[in-house]
């Protein structure tokens, strides 16, 4: 990966812009002395993914926690799935249709706004430098891993809890959440403008 990050000048400072946000905003942080004991480990190796017709995000890391140890075994491998706990995206679809005035939504980066316990940070593990001249760093993630298989459970299912926790304050909001989203994707509506403020505002 360092070779092709070093004859790619603007690929490598894309790459690196990336991992210093993960860094800067809390969501990897390096792994010091004390973190390592007898605590199972795994570090996930990552490459990147180019979208340049992507009016966003025209790289996207990739982190592949299907790749195995020299045991064979992935961290995927022993990772709990999860069970789907939002609707089917067609029955989503079909409400949507039903309302004068569409409200949408997207929960950015949402992934990386669920905290991982401490305890499976040393699991999620990654390496990292700027430069090949500097010595090999060892981080550890702090939110939940997107290329891991439960992730998806793991955020839909922090939504959700979300959505339990301010179901008394805002009902609408709360069933919008329960019944509208497609992992981070929000597809709701109101039938007048007001209401389709006042649901956006809710919902934030």
């Amino acid at each position: 990966m360092e070779k092709r990050l070093d004859a790619n000048s603007e690929l490598k400072a894309m790459y690196t812009a990336f991992m210093h946000e993960y860094l800067q905003m809390g969501h990897m942080k390096a792994v010091q002395a004390d973190d390592e004991d007898s605590t199972p480990e795994y570090c996930i190796p990552h490459h990147c993914v180019l979208k340049p017709d992507s009016p966003t995000t025209k790289l996207r890391v990739v982190f592949d926690a299907s790749c195995p140890t020299d045991t064979g075994v992935s961290l995927n491998h022993v990772l709990m799935v999860g069970l789907v706990v939002q609707d089917y995206l067609r029955s989503i679809l079909l409400r949507f249709r039903m309302y004068k005035y569409a409200v949408v939504g997207d929960a950015e980066k949402m992934y990386r706004m669920v905290w991982q316990q401490a305890s499976d940070q040393l699991l999620h593990k990654t390496f990292w430098r700027d430069s090949s001249q500097e010595p090999l760093e060892t981080y550890k993630f702090t939110t939940v891993t997107y290329g891991t298989s439960s992730v998806p459970y793991l955020a839909t299912r922090c939504l959700n809890k979300c959505e339990d926790e301010s179901a008394e304050r805002y009902r609408a909001a709360a069933a919008v959440v329960e019944k509208s989203f497609y992992v981070d994707d929000m597809m709701a509506g109101s039938h007048t403008i007001e209401e389709g403020k006042q649901l956006s505002k809710d919902v934030l």
